[in-house]
């Protein structure tokens, strides 16, 4: 590739390779006919313009603009809209397209940003590795849980607690009636529902409050729900000490500071009930 780039003439390309969180990739390059390069076809997709690549050699986060039109089957305006590109995996690189096989030139990695809707077209940016050290070094206190049910961190089985259900009635964009569900006090309650079939397939819904059969989500998906779609709902947790250790009997793995004084002691002064 060092000699490709030392020529007068050189057959070059961009090439961007995106995985979402799901598994599904998918490859685009800016060359004017698709190119295959190891297990994957790179379709022509001259729309796709990145910015000037800019790459730091210090601990500043190295950020990349790309803005592209929206392909049909390839990228579609309503994925977008439903999150499915939310921090998906990406990769830019320069090929050549005579010799797709050769060495390539990487320029950047990372995921996926904020995605913006242009028109008929669509801007993100991309955020490589450094971006991470602009993230919290340590944890803040709090009188809630920071592990979320059932990680490693809190290490609650979900096996019993997870159940895999058809939609029998639509209530309401944001409430969906499900059949053979135990009937519990709010048991899916902060919980989550993954659509398995139908227009919201792979998405998640996170539930507000459950009632009986009833789940209530705390936001309509993005497409509506219909009868007989296949979900799978998990148990939740409010994050308290008390349900932690009076629900699931796992105080002992809490990550959660419920006795810590707060700033209401801070405020306190004599004489005050």
């Amino acid at each position: 590739m060092s000699a490709i780039l030392a020529g007068e003439l050189t057959s070059l390309a961009f090439c961007w390779r995106l995985e979402r969180r799901d598994g599904a990739t998918i490859g685009f390059t800016s060359h004017d006919r698709d190119v295959e390069i190891g297990d994957l076809v790179y379709r022509a997709a001259p729309g796709m313009a990145p910015s000037a690549v800019e790459l730091s050699d210090g601990f500043s986060a190295d950020t990349l603009s790309v803005s592209g039109a929206l392909s049909g089957a390839a990228i579609r305006g309503e994925d977008l809209i439903a999150g499915r590109w939310d921090a998906a995996a990406v990769r830019l690189f320069l090929a050549d397209w005579r010799n797709p096989q050769a060495e390539i030139v990487p320029l950047a990695r990372g995921e996926l940003g904020e995605v913006r809707l242009r028109g008929r077209g669509f801007e993100t940016e991309l955020l490589g590795p450094t971006a991470m050290l602009e993230r919290p070094a340590v944890e803040e206190t709090s009188p809630e849980c920071r592990a979320a049910l059932g990680d490693r961190r809190c290490r609650v089985d979900m096996a019993g607690r997870t159940r895999v259900l058809r939609v029998t009635t639509v209530v309401s964009e944001n409430r969906v009636q499900v059949l053979g569900v135990a009937i519990g006090s709010n048991l899916y309650g902060y919980g989550r529902v993954r659509w398995l079939t139908g227009a919201n397939s792979g998405l998640h819904s996170a539930i507000q409050r459950s009632e009986g059969s009833v789940m209530i989500l705390r936001e309509p998906p993005p497409s509506s729900p219909k009868q007989g779609d296949l979900i799978e709902i998990s148990e939740g947790c409010d994050k308290r000490f008390t349900t932690c250790s009076g629900r699931f009997n796992n105080r002992l793995n809490f990550r959660g500071e419920p006795h810590l004084p707060g700033m209401d002691l801070l405020t306190r002064y004599p004489g005050a009930s």
